[in-house]
């Protein structure tokens, strides 16, 4: 008596890794190109932290006076409006590029990473003394 013998041919195995190469040829470079999104992420992230700052102080400062909040003239001002170190609450990652806030008016600024390569994202800065 003969016994069955049961299994993949090599012909199957073969198919099945063919398959696998191919998903993984184009999973892989999605898996790797991340960082840029990533970084892209962190700033807006910082922009919305920065925008959210600065409109809460335009309301603290609008129904307390000019004692409480920070007095805001240009974009850079907002940095003042998040909690961390006196100064330099960005840290040594992003900066704020440079714009005058006229008065009483709120406008578009941007936030950027210091290192290469730069990316950016905008937030609302409101101007209040």
């Amino acid at each position: 008596m003969r016994r069955q013998q049961t299994g993949f041919t090599l012909i199957e195995l073969v198919m099945v890794i063919v398959i696998l190469g191919i998903l993984a040829a184009t999973a892989i470079p999605r898996f790797f190109d991340l960082s840029g999104d990533a970084r892209q992420a962190a700033v807006e992230g910082m922009a919305g932290a920065l925008g959210s700052g600065s409109a809460i102080n335009f309301a603290v400062r609008s129904l307390n006076g000019s004692g409480a909040g920070v007095a805001v003239n240009d974009c850079q001002d907002i940095e003042d409006t998040i909690e961390g170190p006196a100064g330099n609450q960005l840290g040594t990652d992003y900066t704020i590029v440079a714009q005058a806030i006229p008065a009483g008016t709120a406008v578009q600024c941007e936030v950027q990473t210091t290192t290469a390569p730069v990316v950016s994202a905008g937030f609302t800065g409101h101007q209040i003394n």
